[in-house]
């Protein structure tokens, strides 16, 4: 985990973008010592946002699935797999 202080975005840009960039992880700012901002890579950013849906897609079927709604075929779901980890594949090309 990186925490810097806020002034650090106006000081050091390049040396915070960097950060970001090569180890794929948001660099947390504080200021006045309390957590303020989150900076991250935009590819991570991007990735992270994807798989977010993701989840969220995957957690919906599972409540349609326990409220007793109609499933899939295992074609249909191959289908949908397929197509999920494309976009997490395009995602992470950006």
């Amino acid at each position: 985990m990186h925490i810097k202080p806020s002034a650090a975005i106006r000081k050091n840009y390049n040396d915070i973008a960097s950060i970001c960039k090569s180890t794929g992880e948001p660099v947390y700012l504080t200021k006045n010592g309390e957590g303020d901002l989150v900076v991250m890579d935009m590819e991570a950013f991007v990735r992270r946002e994807s798989m977010l849906k993701l989840r969220e897609n995957l957690l919906a079927a599972e409540e349609d699935r326990a409220k007793g709604k109609p499933g899939f075929s295992i074609e249909e779901v191959t289908a949908r797999m397929k197509q999920a980890v494309e976009e997490v594949i395009n995602a992470r090309q950006g």
